[in-house]
């Protein structure tokens, strides 16, 4: 039963990223354009490079092929992505709470991750 239940951790933890990923290129004007306008230099280089390690990570956790790698380069994205994307302590109000919690939602990931990286 334990196994099960980490088969089935392992494949909702990478879909995220998939679906992430997949949704980053099916919106790629959409987020480059935000990328670019918060400043972030070769936005659209850096969406489709961050898009593809998702996609590929995701799926390699997900179906246990080189997981440890796997999920240290999801790592390395998700605190990446977090400090470029998601600069809470720049903004106040709503905006700021919004931002926050997704920066501390992703940090929960990472600890997933690092579950996921020694499994």
């Amino acid at each position: 039963m334990a196994t099960m239940a980490a088969s089935l951790g392992f494949i909702l933890l990478g879909g995220v990223f998939v679906w992430a990923g997949t949704e980053h290129f099916w919106n790629f004007r959409k987020v480059s354009g935000y990328l670019t306008d918060r400043g972030l230099p070769v936005a659209a280089v850096l969406l489709a490079l961050g898009a593809i390690v998702e996609i590929v990570a995701g799926l390699c956790l997900a179906f246990g092929v080189m997981r440890p790698y796997a999920a240290t380069a999801l790592i390395l994205f998700t605190i990446a992505a977090s400090l470029m994307a998601l600069d809470f302590w720049r903004y106040s109000g709503a905006e700021r709470q919004g931002m926050r919690s997704a920066f501390i939602i992703n940090f929960a990931v990472v600890g997933g991750l690092l579950l996921a990286a020694t499994a």
